[in-house]
């Protein structure tokens, strides 16, 4: 597939974003900001039987920070919280289908970085390296 396909993707996921709410007493919670360009998010989780079983976001931002959070909620749901904790760059990277490159790299990971911090502050772990170089 092109480019352009994967990005209409992103796009279609901004616009159109099916996890863009909060939840009522979300089990897990986190909020990032992402001091370079102003994207913020806030990440929501209901955790049962150490899964997720949902993630939501509300926050603002550029196309990728935002499209990236709906797509990322959507690949959360079912994964074991040792699955989030082990997710990197990679995954995400898989997850989205497009490289957004160097400078806007931090922009896809506001979302993954709050859903791993969310996850860690719920099991009360320290957040790992991984994660903070996100």
């Amino acid at each position: 597939m092109e480019l352009g396909m994967y990005a209409e993707n992103m796009i279609s996921n901004y616009e159109n974003p099916s996890n863009k709410h909060s939840i009522k007493e979300p089990t897990a919670k986190a909020h990032e900001e992402n001091i370079s360009c102003g994207d913020r998010i806030d990440v929501y989780l209901k955790i049962e039987a150490n899964k997720v079983k949902e993630m939501s976001f509300e926050g603002s931002g550029c196309v990728i920070s935002m499209g990236t959070a709906n797509m990322l909620s959507d690949e959360a749901r079912g994964k074991s919280l040792a699955e989030i904790e082990r997710m990197g760059r990679e995954q995400l990277l898989k997850i989205i289908s497009i490289d957004p490159g160097p400078v806007r790299m931090h922009c896809a990971t506001l979302s993954l970085r709050a859903l791993k911090r969310a996850v860690f502050g719920f099991e009360k772990k320290p957040v790992d390296e991984v994660t903070k170089d996100l």
